[in-house]
C-alpha cells in the first residue's frame, strides 16, 4: 500500500511539473492574442529621401499586396524584388511605381506573411501609400516595436537579440555598432542558454534523486556531481558580473567630467572637443554656473562630456549651487579631466608636484586614486621652453600623479597627444566589444544574474538540510536566467524592452 501511494505521489509531482512547463511554453510561444491583425508602417526614416520602405505583416499581407498592385497580378516570387505600379484600391489612382517584395511565413522576420513596398521617398507618396493601406479591411498602423515583438513571439529572436537590434538602431559610434551586432547575432543569448541548459540538467538530477533515491535507482555520487557543476557555473556567472560595467558603459556612453579651478580653461576644452561653441568662454571667473553637457565620439567610443562650474569658495548662492553640482558630477563620473592653468604653477620641480597634488585633492573625492583621472595642463602657450621642461620633469619624477599632458586650447598645441591619451582612457573603460566573451549590456541582465547567484547560494545553504528547498534554489536560478532571454515570465518585461523601439521596427 505504501509503495502504491508513493508511486501516485511521484506521478502527481511529475504531472504538475509537466503542466506548469506546458503552460509557460504556451504563454511564451503564443504571445498576446493580436497576431490575427495585419499591421503596416513606414520602416525607413521620416522626411524626404530617395527610397522609403513600407512594411506589412500579418495574415492579410497577400491581400494588401494584391490590392495595391492589382488583383490580376500574381504574388511576386518570394524574396525577389519586382517592379510594380501601385494603385489606390478604391480611387484607382496611381500612387507610385516601385519595388514590391513578398515574404511568406514562416520564412520572414516576424514569422508571418509579410510584404514590403519600396517607394519614392517624397512625403506625398508615403502618405498616399499609407492611406491606401489604412483603407483596407483588417489592416491597422503598427505600434512601436510591434514587428520585432511578433518576431520574438514567433521564436525568431530571444530578448537579448531583440535588445541588440534596438541598440543597433540607436548606435551612434563604431564601438556601439560592434557591440550591438555581436549581441544581435546571439552571442550573449547563447551564453545564457548554455548556462540554462546546465542548470536544467542539474535540476533534473536533484529532482530525480529526491523522487527515486529510496528505490536505489540513482547512481552513487550524483549530488556531488551537481554540487561541482553548480559551483563552476556560479563562478562563471560571478566572473561575468565582474566586468566593471564596461558593456553598459559602452551602450550608454562614458561619463567624462571636466573639472578644476575657475579660469583654468574648462569651457575652452569642452568647445575644443565638441568642435563648436557649446559653452560660453569668458575671462570673468565663475562664468559657468550649471553643468553643460555634450555628446562626442572619441575614437569610436561614445562620451558624454560635462563642463562644470569652477571649484572655489564663493558668497554667490547661485555659484555655490554650481560648485555643489560640479562636485556631485565628479563623484558620479567614469573619468575626470582635471584642468589646471599651467602658467600658475611654481617653477621649482618639487613645488610643481605639490601644487598639482593640492589641486587634485580639491577636485577628486577623498580616497580617489589617479586611475580614473587625467591631468590637463592648459595654457601651455604662455610657458617658456624652460618652464615647459620643468613641468614635464616634475611629472616624470612623481609616479603617484595621474597621466598628464600639456596643451593649449588657444593654439591647439598638444591637442593630438591629449586626444590619444583620452582615447586610451575611454577604451580601457569600455574595452573592445569584439574581443573576449560577450559583454553584459543591460541593467536588467545584471539584476537577473545577481538573482541567479543568490538562488544558487540557496542550494548550497540547504543541500544538507532540506534537498527540496535546495532544488527550489536551482529552479529559481533557472527562472532568473530565463527572464533574461524571455523564456520565462516574458510578459512582465516586454513593455520595458520594446518601449524605445521606433515605429516600423
Amino acid at each position: 500500500m505504501h509503495c502504491v501511494i508513493g508511486e501516485v505521489a511521484r506521478a502527481s509531482t511529475f504531472l504538475a511539473r509537466a503542466l506548469r512547463c506546458s503552460t509557460i511554453k504556451r504563454a511564451i510561444n503564443n504571445g498576446p492574442d493580436s497576431t490575427s491583425e495585419t499591421i503596416f508602417a513606414l520602416s525607413s526614416g521620416q522626411g524626404k529621401c530617395g527610397v522609403a520602405v513600407i512594411r506589412i505583416s500579418g495574415p492579410a499581407s497577400a491581400l494588401a499586396l494584391r490590392s495595391l498592385t492589382g488583383p490580376r497580378q500574381s504574388l511576386p516570387t518570394p524574396r525577389k524584388a519586382m517592379l510594380r505600379d501601385l494603385i489606390h484600391p478604391h480611387s484607382k489612382e496611381m500612387l507610385d511605381r516601385g519595388l514590391v517584395l513578398w515574404f511568406p511565413g514562416p520564412h520572414s522576420f516576424t514569422g508571418e506573411d509579410s510584404a514590403e513596398f519600396h517607394v519614392h521617398g517624397g512625403p506625398a507618396v508615403i502618405s498616399g501609400v499609407l492611406e491606401a493601406l489604412g483603407s483596407l479591411p483588417n489592416l491597422r498602423p503598427a505600434d512601436a516595436g510591434e514587428f520585432t515583438r511578433r518576431a520574438f513571439h514567433a521564436g525568431k529572436l530571444d530578448l537579448t537579440e531583440v535588445e541588440g537590434l534596438g541598440d543597433l538602431i540607436h548606435a551612434e559610434t563604431e564601438a556601439q555598432r560592434r557591440q550591438a551586432l555581436r549581441q544581435m547575432a546571439g552571442d550573449l543569448g547563447r551564453l545564457y542558454r548554455d548556462w540554462s541548459q546546465r542548470l536544467t540538467q542539474c535540476l533534473a538530477h536533484v529532482e530525480a534523486f529526491i523522487d527515486f533515491s529510496e528505490d536505489e535507482l540513482m547512481e552513487h555520487g550524483v549530488l556531488n556531481q551537481v554540487e561541482e557543476c553548480l559551483s563552476v557555473l556560479r563562478g562563471e556567472i560571478e566572473e561575468h558580473l565582474r566586468d566593471e560595467r564596461k558593456g553598459e558603459r559602452l551602450r550608454s556612453g562614458v561619463q567624462v567630467v571636466i573639472a578644476g579651478a575657475t579660469n583654468a580653461g574648462k569651457s575652452s576644452l569642452l568647445n575644443l572637443l565638441c568642435q563648436r561653441p557649446a559653452a560660453i568662454v569668458s575671462p570673468v571667473a565663475g562664468t559657468t554656473r550649471d553643468v553643460v553637457e555634450s555628446c562626442v565620439d572619441i575614437g569610436g567610443f561614445p562620451v558624454l562630456l560635462s563642463d562644470t562650474a569652477g571649484l572655489r569658495d564663493t558668497l554667490d548662492s547661485v555659484e555655490r549651487e554650481g560648485v555643489r553640482r560640479a562636485r556631485e558630477r565628479v563623484q558620479q563620473a567614469d573619468l575626470a579631466l582635471v584642468v589646471v592653468d599651467s602658467s600658475q604653477l611654481f617653477q621649482d620641480a618639487l613645488h610643481i608636484a605639490a601644487a598639482l597634488s593640492t589641486q587634485l585633492a580639491e577636485v577628486l573625492p577623498a580616497g580617489e586614486g589617479p586611475a580614473r583621472c587625467l591631468l590637463v595642463l592648459n595654457k601651455s602657450d604662455l610657458l617658456s621652453e624652460e618652464q615647459h621642461r620643468g613641468i614635464m620633469g616634475a611629472l616624470r619624477e612623481r609616479g603617484d600623479l595621474p597621466r598628464a599632458c600639456l596643451l593649449s586650447c588657444h593654439t591647439n598645441s598638444g591637442v593630438n597627444d591629449f586626444l590619444s591619451l583620452l582615447k586610451d582612457a575611454v577604451q580601457t573603460l569600455c574595452a573592445d566589444p569584439l574581443t573576449g566573451g560577450p559583454s553584459l549590456t543591460q541593467a536588467r541582465h545584471r539584476a537577473h544574474l545577481l538573482e541567479c547567484v543568490r538562488a544558487l547560494a540557496q542550494y548550497r545553504q540547504y543541500r544538507d538540510l532540506d534537498l527540496a528547498l535546495a532544488a527550489e534554489g536551482v529552479r529559481l536560478a533557472l527562472t532568473a536566467l530565463g527572464r533574461i532571454t524571455g523564456r520565462v515570465g516574458a510578459e512582465e518585461i516586454l513593455d520595458i524592452v520594446f518601449r524605445d523601439f521606433c515605429i516600423g521596427k
